[in-house]
Order: structure tokens, then C-alpha cells, then sequence
């Protein structure tokens, strides 16, 4: 082996090995920069008024559309909440949200993150305050929660999220808690 070989070994191990401690040691600042908030005060003014707790509106959001306010999903949920517009249209009719509009919670921010917090606390009301249920619900609706429940198909427990009918409930429920779970850890609070 050439001096120059040896020389280079020697100055790349001792890099290789502090990226590697960097990984795997739990850094504050590592994890924060992997797992990001955007829009932190809009998600703090909306989860302080209708008291739901900010890094569950982040976590949605984070599953939701990745923090991209004018996201459209495949079955047509519009803004940073992906909220289906008929049911948008049923939250401005239930509370006063003043000049707010569906359009608006397509594309605006502070619009899409007040209806959301807003349905997630009618969720939380109407479930309970089961954050399975809640969640399940806010992604395959109400009705269809309630039915699973009656049926007996899930009891609702984050111990049993194994048995939600929908593949794509029960992995979102599953994610929504991985991020909400990840931020209680790297975020005091917003």
C-alpha cells in the first residue's frame, strides 16, 4: 500500500466514524432537520383555539401533504389538511368561520389548518377523545368508524389497529401517531 493510501485511510476513518456516531446518537438537531414543522404559527393560533395540541395538527399535516398547502389527493382532498370539499363545505356551516371558503382551504394555509383543527376537535368530541378513533375517522369518516365499532371489526384501540378494515386507514393512523409520537420527542412544543 502506497503512503498516499495510508495517509488518506487515516484522515477518512476518523470522519467516517463521527458521521456515523452522528447518526445513530439521538440529536436534537439531527432529528429536527429530518423531521421538520412548517407553518408553526398557524398551526399554534388553530390548536390553541379550538385546544388541540400543536404537533398532532403537525403530524396530520406531515401524513396529509407533507406541509404542501395546495396538495389535491387522488379522491379530490384539497389543502395542507387534505380535507374532501363536501366535508369542508359542512364544517363552514357548523361554526363561524367567518369570510372562510372551500377554495380557500385548498390553497391557503391559515384557511386549510383552521378547518382541520376544527373537524379534528368534532372528531375528538364526537369519539370521545380517542385518538384512534379520532384519526381513523378523519380519514375514513365518521360513519364508517362507527360501523367498524358496531360490527365488531375494531374496538377502536391503538393496541388493535391491526384489525381497521381499510389498509389505508390503518396505515394512516399508524403514521399520524410514528409523527406525532416523533415531534412529543424532538419538540417540547411549537
Amino acid at each position: 500500500m502506497r503512503k498516499k493510501d495510508k495517509r488518506r485511510r487515516r484522515v477518512l476513518l476518523p470522519i467516517l466514524i463521527i458521521v456515523l456516531a452522528l447518526l445513530f446518537v439521538q440529536s436534537e438537531w439531527i432529528g429536527r432537520w429530518i423531521y421538520p414543522i412548517s407553518f408553526k404559527e398557524e398551526i399554534r393560533l388553530s390548536a390553541a383555539k379550538y385546544d388541540l395540541d400543536p404537533l398532532l395538527i403537525a403530524a396530520i399535516i406531515r401524513v396529509e401533504s407533507n406541509y404542501k398547502p395546495s396538495a389535491v389527493s387522488p379522491k379530490g382532498a384539497v389543502g395542507i389538511m387534505q380535507i374532501m370539499p363536501d366535508t369542508a363545505e359542512w364544517i363552514l356551516k357548523q361554526d363561524d368561520f367567518g369570510q372562510l371558503s372551500v377554495k380557500q382551504a385548498g390553497n391557503e394555509v391559515h384557511a386549510g389548518i383552521t378547518l382541520g383543527a376544527w373537524y379534528v376537535k368534532e372528531l375528538h368530541r364526537q369519539f370521545e377523545g380517542s385518538l384512534p378513533l379520532t384519526l381513523a375517522a378523519y380519514n375514513a369518516g365518521p360513519g364508517k368508524v362507527r360501523q367498524w365499532l358496531d360490527e365488531g371489526r375494531w374496538d377502536g384501540t391503538e393496541d388493535q389497529l391491526s384489525d381497521i378494515p381499510y389498509g389505508e386507514t390503518r396505515h394512516y393512523v399508524q403514521r399520524v401517531l410514528y409523527y406525532y409520537k416523533k415531534y412529543q420527542n424532538l419538540y417540547e412544543t411549537l
